[in-house]
């Protein structure tokens, strides 16, 4: 696998930052509210380390194994997000290594998080991830579920609950994927109104490369940007 160039990787990461800001402005909202998350799945750690030298602070793997290969080789100062399902028995050595988990699915997780992050002496923080579009194929609490897994999540002492996170299904239209985000957004009010999660209840990790503006225009507040960033890696 070729190491990108830095001057392609540069173009790419301009315009996926200028879609971004132009995304705020029509939605009215200022281009600092929305961390752009760089998906570095079966991306190099040269290619890596050279987007965070062009200014990406955070970036994101999808499995456990991969970043722990992978995390070492890069430069020291990025944050590292896990986006991926995340199985019971790599929890352990996922929290030292992420500073932020997307994908928290079930209260079953949340205990073991739990345990484990008391057992290092430390507090995870995590997103709750909801399959808002009910596709079978996807993991996630129903709509339905996500007031109870908050209820449980405040109550345990090491896990820090900072929000909400969703994939909508791909389509060749992104403007279908707008009522997943709305919905989305709309669950978030709803719980800060009636569950009372916590000062830290601030995050919406949606959208993706071919779908993140229209993702901003509904609220994210974090954009999981692989493709648009690193094609060809």
């Amino acid at each position: 696998m070729e190491v990108q160039s830095l001057t392609d990787l540069e173009t790419r990461i301009n315009s996926v930052r200028d879609r971004i800001n132009a995304a705020c402005r029509r939605s009215g909202r200022a281009p600092e509210e929305v961390t752009l998350v760089a998906v570095t799945k079966t991306v190099v750690p040269a290619t890596v380390a050279e987007a965070y030298q062009l200014g990406i602070e955070v970036f994101a793997e999808n499995r456990v194994q991969e970043a722990l290969g992978k995390i070492p080789q890069v430069c020291t100062g990025p944050q590292w997000h896990l986006i991926g399902h995340l199985q019971s028995n790599k929890v352990k050595k996922a929290l030292p290594l992420f500073s932020l988990i997307h994908s928290v699915d079930s209260i079953s997780l949340l205990e073991t998080l739990q345990r484990e992050a008391a057992a290092q002496g430390i507090t995870a923080n995590v997103l709750l991830e909801v399959n808002i579009s009910g596709e079978v194929s996807k993991y996630g609490f129903s709509p339905d579920q996500v007031a109870t897994a908050v209820r449980v999540a405040i109550g345990m002492g090491n896990i820090r609950l900072c929000g909400l996170m969703t994939m909508a299904p791909f389509y060749d239209n992104p403007e279908d994927a707008r009522p997943v985000f709305k919905g989305l957004k709309e669950l978030f009010g709803q719980l800060r109104s009636q569950e009372a999660p916590g000062p830290y209840w601030r995050e919406l990790s949606m959208g993706m490369s071919n779908d993140f503006e229209v993702a901003i225009e509904e609220g994210a507040t974090m954009v999981r940007i692989g493709s648009a960033i690193f094609k060809g890696c």
